[in-house]
């Protein structure tokens, strides 16, 4: 199985709340990827944050491990799905998540995340959060 991290997976590691080293051993790093609008946020966040320059190299450090996977293959997907959410009085409020899980839905992977609910409208969208407790 492959996975696409969320950006509240990222952040819930980089804050030291989650172990993705042992996840990443169990799973094997290279079937873990994560979105190009992650990196966007993971830099805004690090951009917002007190020290910058620390937290800049933090996310440069964290991404260079990881496969970034493009969001231009799934812009089509993108706009059938806003069409169809908002037709069914469901549409996602937040362009960053609908984009990651349409990204993950399109190339089959499934999307690490501790908001699930946040996507499950998403057709064909395979969910798992590894912060849930046992």
């Amino acid at each position: 199985m492959q996975y696409l991290l969320d950006t509240s997976t990222c952040i819930f590691f980089l804050r030291g709340r989650l172990d993705l080293d042992s996840a990443f051993r169990q799973k094997k790093a290279s079937n873990c990827f994560i979105s190009e609008i992650t990196v966007f946020e993971l830099y805004y966040g690090a951009a917002n944050s007190d020290d910058p320059a620390k937290s800049y190299a933090t996310v440069d450090k964290f991404i260079a491990g990881l496969t970034i996977i493009p969001i231009f293959t799934c812009a089509r997907q993108y706009a059938e799905t806003k069409v169809h959410l908002k037709r069914n009085g469901t549409p996602m409020h937040d362009e960053f998540d609908l984009i990651i899980g349409v990204t993950a839905a399109t190339n089959d992977l499934t999307l690490v995340t501790d908001n699930g609910k946040d996507f499950r409208f998403i057709k064909n969208l395979k969910v798992e959060n590894w912060m849930a407790k046992p």
